[in-house]
């Protein structure tokens, strides 16, 4: 008889059950990225789209990487595009990594959860972050590739290659992000937030061709461009759970294993989480609904308001809870 180890939690850490762990709290730099190939598949992320250079060139870790609202990530992940960022010859620069687990990441509904900040990003070109293979849902930066106007300042989230949300972006602000995939009813919601405010539903679900292998989802950038600037992208708080969705920022940290029938001994772990004082904040979203490319002045255009109360639970805890098979 055989167990496996899969971890619930309660309180403002996480409502779900985590199925895969992106916070790459355990590494003390991204070395740990260079063990991993195709024949060595170890570790929480496969890591082969990137540039000829040395993976320090492309992707670091650091405390000043993360959202300081997310206690439960020791640190973030930041994301380098430069001119040396070609992979395996294309015309485009291209920085990013894939989750390495056989979780079923690619069933029923689930939940990818990031937060991400831009800085020193180049809003002339198009950038495609976090996104599918498919591009079935992704988010998008930048003047879009046939779009009029010379710039775009913009974070939009696409469904389908239609422009659903925007915000302006600037370099001090972090947006939380969940993206709730049903793949079993193909539809796909929005879940946004800024700061320390709890994650609120903007859009959906809305109607996708939700496809996955469950190794094709692109934790990174995509820049079309060969040329420009150096930027750099920062992203905390990953990670991907099913069940209930986990609206605080508080993300549980490290918690789950990067496989998903990894063995563990008989034991239970405690998490507490520093009590926070609630605060309400309103902000304003744009859902596009044109289908034609987006441009830098959209066919049609709805506001919404939607008002955030973020609640942190003083004492929040973890257990894992075993399943035999």
């Amino acid at each position: 008889m055989r167990y496996n180890a899969i971890l619930a939690f309660a309180g403002a850490v996480s409502a779900g059950t985590v199925l895969w762990d992106g916070h790459a709290n355990q590494y003390a730099d991204s070395s740990f990225l260079d063990s991993w190939s195709f024949s060595n598949q170890v570790g929480p992320y496969q890591w082969y789209i990137h540039g000829s250079g040395a993976t320090k060139n492309y992707v670091n870790l650091g405390t000043s990487y993360k959202n300081t609202a997310d206690t439960g990530s020791n640190q973030g992940i930041r994301i380098t595009n430069d001119k040396t960022s070609i992979w395996n010859g294309q015309s485009m620069q291209r920085t990013e990594l894939i989750p390495q687990t056989s979780a079923a990441i690619n069933k029923g509904k689930v939940y990818y959860h990031f937060s991400i900040r831009g800085s020193s990003t180049d809003p002339t070109q198009e950038h495609q972050i976090a996104f599918f293979e498919s591009h079935f849902t992704e988010l998008k930066y930048g003047l879009i590739s046939g779009a009029s106007g010379t710039s775009d300042n913009r974070l939009q989230w696409y469904v389908g290659g239609q422009s659903k949300w925007a915000t302006t972006l600037d370099s001090s602000t972090w947006h939380n992000v969940a993206y709730g995939i049903d793949f079993s009813a193909n539809t796909v919601e929005f879940y946004h937030s800024t700061g320390s405010d709890s994650l609120t539903l903007i859009a959906g679900p809305v109607s996708a061709s939700t496809s996955s292998n469950g190794a094709d989802w692109h934790l990174g950038v995509l820049r079309l461009t060969t040329q420009g600037v150096s930027e750099n992208w920062d992203f905390s708080g990953v990670y991907i759970e099913s069940g209930s969705l986990t609206t605080s920022i508080v993300s549980p940290g490290g918690a789950a294993g990067s496989s998903s029938s990894s063995t563990a001994a008989a034991s239970t772990t405690t998490a507490t989480t520093k009590p926070t004082t609630s605060s309400t904040t309103t902000s304003t979203t744009m859902i596009t609904t044109s289908s034609k490319p987006v441009t830098t002045s959209p066919t049609t255009t709805t506001r919404l308001t939607t008002t955030t109360t973020s609640i942190a639970a003083p004492n929040s805890s973890c257990k894992i809870v075993y399943v035999y098979v």
